[in-house]
């Protein structure tokens, strides 16, 4: 073990990464190595100390998320490379992977998985018990129906890894200081960072948090709470098994999903952890509310194997030579957890230049890909690619301490439960963020969890199957979903759309800021557009409604995933630029109910003495009115593509609102619609939707957004010149609609699209039509076949059905139907 003499070395650095495990020293590391001079990492102790020295180190290509596996991939890839470069061993076993499924509905889970990853360069393998067998001889093949086989996966030593990865970050010129303690940090007007040790100040552009289960203490040093908790994981090692030793070749590393353990070869012994249920298992929740005791390091809790006894049944049971292995070490450490287990990585909204790489519960199979995310966000200004699922503003105010200790508990419980499309998991719910009209409509309706807030996604009547019974296949709500969808199409329904972000922008600049943000025009007073925020590469960082309701008085509206993501990047333009604006999130205090459907404009009608004629309120205007003596800001526009309202007011007045609403509308026959029903209709009108048809992969043009984007207009707005790059040297792929020939499954996104044998793209959403009774899909093909008529293939759950690219859109809007109609066509409906 190297000593240290504590020092700090310089006063000043560019970047100062807080905490040396090995995603700090990963991420000083990629910023070291692609040339960033002033790298300094502090570590209170010693490297690896924490979480990282005593990881079991697993690493694997399998997640079952999108754009993680591109994460998963590059740390893969840079480990095996990394005792060449550095002259350092890192211990780095690849004998592969399998997941073994010993039920039918694992056996799906594994088909969705596979249509997940087909379009991803991994290798991916859906393997026969026979096959399953063959990598690992010593399986009681009665459990087992199918193995999810990924060769190139195993197990690397975490602290030789990190070690490397500090030779690799100091030989390319960062200074990793040890024992070195952060104790408080102060942010100056110019938006640079102290950085105080007992060795004196360091001042820092940027400052990152990588300081794992101590990440809490950091950041409330700046008044931000992190959501994090440290749980106990234990594994147990055994000594030599005489069938092991006789192996030839060491055994892939198993993941016994039912049994809720991973499994592997440790020398000639074998090595299991499991994941206990969330009942039983163990969260170190005075860290939270004592802070971390001061001294711990590379310390670890006492061992309980009671506590995970029927996982080591379960163990024996499938890997019957255990049940004459002697434990001989028991490995009981905190590993931080967030509420859904997935780690906060970038820049965190309201603070600036500072950044967090935290909330890893797989820190080693991650430190290598976020090392270089990170690095390249960082130095280039944009994320590499999209990666939203991590952004730290996903959680906000509502995430309190009893949340995210309920959230760990489940999400460590579940963590080798079936990965259902359309999940949702119910500990720690409702927050404190719930609509005004929550009380009012929870027993009636299946709610989904959005960013904190609680929203219906379909509504139940009598007769129907209630209640969340989650399926790869067509389930309890595909009825009562084509029933809303009627109710919109051929009647009213009302939708609680609170969820949404909504920011306030007014002052002197906002025009000027509004204009430079985003690629459409800026919106005259009275009006409503849909604008996109582009990255400097000409990628879509987010899509907005935004309406001018004053001179230079706006109101911006966005997705409720994307609330604090998209209001970060706004105030850092703000802020860039010097902007004389105010910005505030009004995302709380204000309600939004849809009404939509042939009767919306009669109903609303009787409770205002505002005229809301066609002539005189047309479609994408918004104004203030009184509805039934509330008041409102209405906006003429709807994601249904149907004539509809948008109607903005206090939360405290959504009850009211709503009830008066529905009183009006009893003749006309009005009810209630999900966001289920939603989907379906904007699907059918040909809208796209951000974080699935465009994020921060794509650019505007292959989105076929073109009409949003106004390229000759005068501001130079952020992506302007990347675009028009982009523009001139032609599209590569393409956004296509597609008509789906299916029996019970839908598909949803993320499928692989087959021609000619070959997976050539990808969906990005589905769902079934219910005017045309089949399925629909938008999807990423190559321009060449890109073109209406073309014959495809779209792979759901292991099969591969046909697909036609068809005319877009597959129902008219309701203002084209009208524009049609006045020009005496008859349109389609």
């Amino acid at each position: 073990k190297e000593i240290q003499s504590p020092s700090l070395g310089k006063d000043r650095a560019d970047t100062v990464i807080i905490g040396g495990g090995c995603v700090g020293v990963s991420l000083a590391y990629h910023l070291a190595k692609a040339g960033l001079k002033d790298v300094v990492l502090l570590e209170k102790s010693e490297l690896t100390a924490g979480s990282t020295w005593h990881a079991a180190g697993l690493t694997t290509y399998f997640h079952p998320g999108i754009n993680l596996k591109k994460i998963h991939s590059y740390s893969i890839k840079l480990y095996e490379k990394l005792e060449k470069e550095t002259g350092q061993a890192v211990g780095f076993h690849q004998p592969g992977s399998i997941r073994i499924a010993s039920t039918p509905t694992r056996v799906d889970e594994f088909k969705y998985q596979m249509t997940r990853a087909g379009w991803h360069p991994t290798e991916q393998y859906l393997i026969t018990p026979e096959k399953v067998q063959e990598l690992f001889p010593l399986l009681n093949m009665d459990m087992v129906l199918a193995g999810l086989y990924n060769p190139g996966d195993g197990h690397i030593d975490p602290y030789s890894l990190t070690m490397a990865l500090a030779a690799g970050a100091r030989k390319y010129g960062a200074q990793l200081n040890y024992p070195v303690q952060v104790t408080n940090l102060n942010s100056r007007s110019d938006g640079t960072w102290e950085v105080e040790t007992p060795l004196g100040i360091i001042r820092a552009k940027t400052i990152v948090n990588t300081a794992g289960f101590w990440a809490r203490e950091i950041g409330k040093m700046i008044g931000l709470q992190h959501p994090l908790i440290p749980v106990h994981h234990q594994y147990v090692v055994t000594s030599t098994i005489p069938e092991v030793k006789a192996l030839k070749t060491e055994l892939p590393v198993i993941r016994d999903l039912e049994g809720s353990y991973y499994l592997r070869q440790e020398r000639d012994g074998l090595l299991f952890g499991p994941y206990e249920s969330e009942e039983k298992m163990k969260l170190q929740d005075s860290w939270v509310t004592n802070g971390v005791p001061p001294g711990f390091g590379k310390e670890l809790f006492e061992s309980d194997l009671d506590r995970i006894m029927e996982h080591i049944e379960a163990a024996m049971e499938m890997v019957p030579v255990l049940k004459n292995a002697d434990i001989i070490n028991t490995i009981a450490g905190p590993i931080t957890y967030s509420p859904d287990i997935l780690p906060m990585v970038g820049p965190h909204q309201g603070v600036r230049n500072y950044w967090v790489a935290i909330g890893f519960g797989y820190g080693i199979i991650h430190a290598g890909g976020i090392g270089k995310y990170l690095s390249d966000w960082i130095l280039e200004g944009e994320p590499p690619f999209d990666l939203i699922e991590l952004d730290p503003n996903r959680y906000g105010k509502w995430t309190t301490t009893e949340y995210t200790a309920a959230k760990a508990r489940e999400s460590y419980g579940f963590n080798n439960i079936v990965g259902y499309p359309k999940e949702e998991r119910f500990a720690g719910r409702p927050t404190e963020r719930t609509s005004g009209l929550y009380d009012l409509l929870k027993s009636k309706c299946s709610m989904g969890f959005h960013a904190g807030w609680e929203q219906p996604h379909w509504f139940y009547k009598p007769g129907d199957e209630t209640g969340y019974k989650p399926s790869f296949r067509r389930t309890n709500w595909f009825d009562p979903v084509g029933r809303e969808y009627k109710q919109v199409m051929e009647k009213v329904g009302v939708i609680d759309l609170s969820p949404f972000g909504k920011f306030k922008v007014k002052g002197t600049d906002s025009v000027k800021l509004l204009d430079h943000l985003f690629a459409n025009v800026v919106p005259k007073v009275g009006s409503t557009n849909i604008s996109h925020m582009l990255t400097p590469r000409g990628k879509v960082y987010a899509e907005l409604t935004v309406s001018q309701l004053y001179p230079g008085e706006f109101m911006l509206v966005t997705g409720s995933g994307s609330e604090l993501h998209d209001l970060r990047w706004i105030e850092e333009e703000v802020t860039r630029g010097d902007y004389k604006v105010e910005t505030e999130n009004m995302t709380d205090e204000m309600g939004v109910l849809g009404v939509a459907g042939p009767y919306a404009r009669q109903i609303l009608q009787k409770l205002t003495s505002e005229d809301l004629s066609d002539g005189s309120f047309k479609f994408l205007q918004s104004r203030h009115l009184k509805l039934s003596d509330i008041a409102v800001t209405a906006i003429r526009i709807s994601y249904t593509g149907e004539l509809g309202w948008e109607l903005y007011h206090r939360k405290e007045d959504s009850v009211a609102l709503y009830s008066a609403i529905m009183e009006a509308g009893q003749k006309e026959g009005i009810d209630n619609f999900g966001t289920y029903a939603l989907n379906a209709l904007r699907l059918e009108k040909g809208f796209r939707a951000w974080g699935a048809e465009m994020n921060c992969d794509i650019n505007p043009l292959e989105a076929g957004l073109e009409y949003f984007v106004k390229l000759n207009k005068p501001a130079d707005f952020t992506g302007k010149q990347a675009l028009k790059q982009i523009k001139e040297r032609g599209l590569k792929r393409r956004l296509v609609y597609l008509a789906l020939e299916t029996d019970n499954v839908d598909p949803e996104g993320n499928e692989s699209v087959w021609h000619n044998g070959k997976v050539i793209g990808n969906t990005t959403s589905g769902s079934f039509s219910y005017s045309a009774q089949q399925s629909l899909a938008f999807a990423y093909v190559p321009t060449e076949l890109s073109k209406v008529g073309q014959k495809l293939e779209v792979e759901l759950l292991g099969k591969n059905y046909p697909a036609t690219i068809i005319q877009e859109p597959l129902v008219l809007t309701e203002p084209t139907r009208m524009r049609l109609q006045r020009k005496g066509e008859s349109p389609k409906i």
